[in-house]
């Protein structure tokens, strides 16, 4: 009895998933972080988000349209790309640059180079680092918690990683009573977003684990250079609870599109975000790093891939010849 072979082109095994259940699964993940910045810094935190995700989709819409090309809206990941920004913008920030530094996301560092799947950096890095150095008084002006509810007296408030601020209580870079952007304060409702997507394999838990690991270990070894300056690296635990790095490392270091493939891969991309991050902390004219190490790795991506790829089983090392 004959029997059709049928061939057909990689992958032979779906999951069941497509982009549109992953970008849903990663929205559920940020309600967490999104409620604790509301709750936070007041309803001028939830216009933020409203207009970054509602830029983003006009973007990707006529983006698409101009190009030619087919809709892409459908999948949700320019509302993700649009959560993500709000995440990194203070609650402060006009709402015209924040719709601003969306288009430059979606058109410039995601559509440009062929839309979802085809970018080299994460776009909504790229949105944050163009407003940073476009308007950067207002990506600077931090609002303490509870501002808007009249509770403290402080309107503006410095981030715990800047020069000679006070470092806050664990308890208080916990659950977001602290300066920062809209998303990265609370860090508890990052760490149950994260726990959320790796439950549902949505990532791995390899690179979040290791680039805030990294930081860790760095910040013990070389905390005592910044003390004079930075004395939050006396305490390692203040320094991964600070700053983006639990949004950076959960949400956006692990991006498909972005990130290496295969373990080794992973590894080193991960060490190397914790390595620039610490870096450009301590030696930088920037607090953060985080934005800067994501994109730098990012753009490494094919040589470490390249470098780390498994060797096929069966296939032989070339010998080189004397």
């Amino acid at each position: 009895m004959e029997q059709t072979l049928l061939v057909s082109s990689s992958p032979h095994v779906h999951c069941g998933m497509n982009t549109r259940d992953v970008m849903r699964d990663v929205i559920i993940a940020l309600i967490p972080a999104l409620l604790a910045s509301i709750w936070l810094f007041g309803f001028r935190a939830l216009a933020v988000e409203v207009v970054c995700v509602a830029a983003a989709i006009a973007a990707e819409y006529l983006s698409r349209r101009v190009m030619k090309r087919a809709q892409t809206v459908g999948d949700l990941s320019a509302v993700v790309t649009g959560l993500l920004l709000a995440f990194n913008l203070p609650s402060t920030i006009p709402l015209w640059q924040a719709a601003f530094g969306s288009v430059v996301a979606i058109v410039v560092a995601k559509q440009m180079f062929g839309g979802l799947g085809q970018n080299f950096v994460n776009p909504a890095l790229v949105g944050r680092i163009v407003l940073m150095g476009s308007f950067p008084g207002e990506m600077n002006n931090w609002e303490a918690p509870f501002a808007w509810l009249g509770k403290t007296d402080v309107v503006s408030s410095a981030t715990p990683l800047a020069e000679g601020a006070e470092i806050p209580p664990l308890t208080d870079l916990l659950f977001g009573l602290r300066g920062g952007s809209l998303g990265e304060t609370c860090v508890i409702a990052l760490l149950i977003g994260g726990l959320y997507l790796v439950i549902r394999r949505v990532i791995s838990p390899m690179i979040p684990v290791v680039y805030i690991g990294t930081v860790f270990v760095l910040t013990l070894l070389l905390g005592n250079v910044g003390a004079e300056t930075w004395s939050l690296y006396t305490q390692a635990p203040a320094a991964v609870l600070s700053g983006g790095l639990m949004l950076g490392a959960v949400f956006m270091a692990t991006d498909y599109a972005t990130c290496p493939i295969n373990r080794t891969g992973k590894l080193v991309y991960a060490i190397g975000c914790g390595v620039i991050t610490v870096l450009i902390r301590l030696f930088g004219s920037l607090p953060e790093g985080v934005s800067f190490a994501i994109v730098i790795m990012n753009i490494l991506v094919p040589l470490i891939e390249r470098v780390t790829r498994p060797r096929p089983f069966g296939e032989q090392r070339k010998k080189v010849e004397k």
